[in-house]
Order: C-alpha cells, then structure tokens, then sequence
C-alpha cells in the first residue's frame, strides 16, 4: 500500500514532475496546484477539470491534509475567536479583528509556544509541533470567508501574533507568506503582514538577510534586561544588546521601521527608569511603540498598569518624538484578546 503524501508539501515543479512520471502531461501539474491553493480545494473529487482516472490517482497517491474550525466563538464588539483543529487532531486558535476600515486576521504559528513569557497563557502549553506552511495558509482563508460574510469585505490584513514564536518555526511561516502573497495564492500584499516576535536575534538577521518585505514588530514589554528576563525568561538566551544589534541589522538592510509592542504593568514595568530605558532603546533604529491594553490570564500576578503610569509613557515617549498608538484589546469577552489565547480553549 502506497504511503499518502502530503500534497500541498510539494511545490508546483514537483507536481509537474509527477505528472510527467505518470504518463500525463506537465501542465496538469499547473491546474492541481490552482485547485490547491488559490482555490483552496480539500477532495480531489472536485477539481472538474481534470479526468476522473486522474483524480483517482491523486486519491491513490495523496492526501489533502486541511483544517477544520472546530469551534467558532463571536465577541460583543465583533471579534471572532476560531477553534482549528488540525489533521493529527491537535487544535490551534486564529482570531478575526473588525476595525471600522480593516479587518486583521491573527494566525497562530505553533501548536503551544517555544518560549516561555510568564504573561501569556499559550507560553503555558506546552510545544507540540510547529503548524505546516498550508496551516498558516488555510486559518488565512478562512478567516478571509468570515471577513467576507460578517463583515463585507475581505480580510486586508494579517499579524503573525496568535499562538507560538513565528521565528522558531522559521522555515513555514515564511513560505506561508509566500504562499498567501503569490498570485498563485492569495495575492495580498506583504505590506499588509506583520511578523511579531518575541525577539530571536539569529532569525531577524537572517529575515533581513533574505531581504523579506512584510513588516516587523517585537514584544518588548521592558528594555532593561532584569526586568525582561523577570517576565520573559528566555530573554537570558536573547539578551537586550543581541536584539539592539539584530534591530540595526534589520534596519540597515530593510529601511523599514519596527513596532515595539509593550504592555504596561504594575510594579513590574511602570517606573521613570523603565520609561527612561524605553526612551534611549527606541533611539537606535527608527521605530514606533504600540502601548497594549493587558489581558487577564486569571492568576492575578499581572495587573494593568495605573492611567497615570500609560499617561507617563505617552507624554515621555512623544516628548522625544516617538510615535506611540495606545492599542485597546478586542475580543476580551471570548478570550480572544492578546495573550489570552489558550485560555481556556
């Protein structure tokens, strides 16, 4: 018995190739490929424009390995928090965020997390695997359809900011993009994607590197070492000075601005030197702060910070001519807001 691949792991002169194998002609391998990406098809069943002998063959060779929305929850402000369950059974969550003038999807990259960020929930799960460039791709389609009928218009934009560290799974979640930017997928600009990270300096070098035109924001939370490693223990590894160098790196390859992404919290981060510290490492590459509103996790060790303690940040960071964008959280009432992802799934 023949061991069924994974067809969409194999790129389109693979495909191609298979079918010249088989006794048929290259260009079949052109029209799966459209069926299984622009087209989003999961049955060889479908794909009417191809003999039946052949879908038969497909059937006998591959698989269609596809996700499922095992769980659909919809938030008062028009969030809404998916369920995905993954061909091995193992489940993942993507969330869709209306805005007035856009509509975001946030993808996960990993089932649990590689790293270990006291104040998210998915840092509490333990890593399973990392998702499959199709995955990434399929909770972007669907997403997509939910813009589309929830909201009117198709999804503009993409944050790589769910479950897991994109850059430890490196490989995928670039060719995801590629995959969702191609006209041969979904055709949506790289500038409307966003890659988060937690701050893996080896990998943002090597982005740049490859010289990747989606943008680049990094969950900072603190820009003093001690207090970082206190709430993101793997800062010991990716200490501060490795990821300044990384950032200019970025820069000077890219030209493109990055997004510090920083909650604020008492007594852990909401002091003069900690703004002081904010201050002096937005100084080394052109960037701008998004301030985010925190998410309860329910064990009450993080609290949000005071008004006064935000008001403090915005006033010193725009003293020095910092851009700063105060981020409120959707989808709270559903745990779809940042951090909170795994919750209670």
């Amino acid at each position: 018995m023949i061991k069924k691949k994974d067809i969409r792991a194999l790129t389109k002169e693979q495909l191609r190739d298979f079918f010249v194998e088989n006794g048929d002609k290259a260009f079949r391998g052109n029209q799966v490929y459209e069926w299984l990406w622009s087209k989003s098809l999961h049955t060889f069943e479908d794909m009417t424009n191809i003999s039946k002998k052949t879908r038969e063959m497909l059937e006998e060779h591959f698989v269609i390995n596809h996700i499922k929305v095992d769980s659909m929850q919809k938030s008062a402000d028009g969030t809404i928090k998916n369920g995905i369950k993954l061909h091995d059974g193992l489940v993942v969550e993507s969330v869709l965020i209306p805005t007035p003038k856009r509509t975001t999807a946030c993808v996960s990259s990993q089932v649990g997390c590689s790293l270990d960020c006291k104040f998210c929930a998915t840092a509490r799960l333990k890593r399973m695997r990392n998702l499959n460039p199709d995955e990434i791709y399929d909770q972007v389609v669907v997403i997509d359809k939910q813009s589309r009928l929830y909201h009117n218009h198709k999804l503009t934009n993409i944050v790589f900011m769910g479950m897991g560290e994109p850059l430890m799974n490196y490989k995928n979640v670039l060719k995801s993009i590629e995959m969702i930017t191609s006209p041969e997928g979904l055709g949506m600009s790289s500038k409307r994607i966003t890659v988060s990270t937690s701050g893996v300096p080896k990998m943002i070098k090597k982005m740049a590197d490859e010289e990747v035109k989606f943008n680049l924001a990094v969950s900072l939370h603190s820009a003093i070492d001690e207090v970082r490693t206190s709430i993101m223990p793997f800062n010991t590894t990716f200490p501060l000075k490795d990821l300044k160098e990384s950032l200019e790196y970025w820069y000077e390859k890219t030209k493109r601005a990055i997004t510090y992404e920083y909650v604020v919290w008492e007594g852990i981060n909401d002091k003069k030197e900690d703004i002081a510290a904010l201050v002096q490492f937005c100084k080394y590459v052109p960037c701008k702060v998004n301030l985010i509103e925190y998410n309860p996790i329910d064990d009450g060790q993080f609290q949000q910070a005071s008004n006064a303690a935000l008001n403090n940040y915005i006033s010193n960071l725009e003293m020095h001519d910092i851009t700063v964008n105060v981020r409120r959280s959707r989808g709270k009432d559903i745990d779809a807001a940042c951090g909170q992802l795994a919750n209670k799934a």
